[in-house]
C-alpha cells in the first residue's frame, strides 16, 4: 500500500493502489503513524500510483491532515491523478491539501 522516502525534513509516502473502505482504517493507522512518529516537519504524500478513492479513504487523508496541523506539521499531496482530484474538488478540499503535480514540482518549491 506504501512505501517511504526521507529527505532532509520531508518523508515521503508513496500510496498505491485503490484507497477505500476496504483499507481505509490501515491507510489511517500508517498515515497517523507517519505523522506523529516522523522526525520531519514534513510529509508529503505521492498519490501518483493511487487508481481510486472513496470517502473513507479521503477521510483517513483528513484525519491525517488535521493530526499534522495539531502537530505543527505540513502535510502535502503529489501527484494526484485527474479522476481522484475531482473528489477533492467536489468536497472542496483541494482548499485544505496543499496540492502539487509532482514531487519534482513540491521540492522545487522548497527552493
Amino acid at each position: 500500500m506504501q512505501s517511504t522516502i526521507s529527505r532532509p525534513q520531508t518523508e515521503t509516502l508513496q500510496l498505491r493502489g485503490h484507497l477505500n473502505a476496504a483499507n481505509a482504517s490501515e491507510l489511517q493507522n500508517q498515515l497517523q503513524t507517519a505523522v506523529s512518529k516522523s522526525a520531519n516537519s514534513i510529509l508529503l504524500i505521492d498519490m501518483a500510483q493511487v487508481e481510486s478513492l472513496d470517502s473513507a479513504g479521503l477521510m483517513a487523508l483528513v484525519s491525517a491532515l488535521s493530526l499534522a496541523k495539531t502537530l505543527d506539521r505540513q502535510l502535502s499531496l503529489c501527484g494526484v491523478s485527474a479522476s481522484v482530484r475531482i473528489i477533492f474538488e467536489l468536497t472542496q478540499l483541494d482548499r485544505a491539501f496543499k496540492m502539487y503535480p509532482s514531487q519534482v514540482a513540491f521540492f522545487a518549491s522548497m527552493n
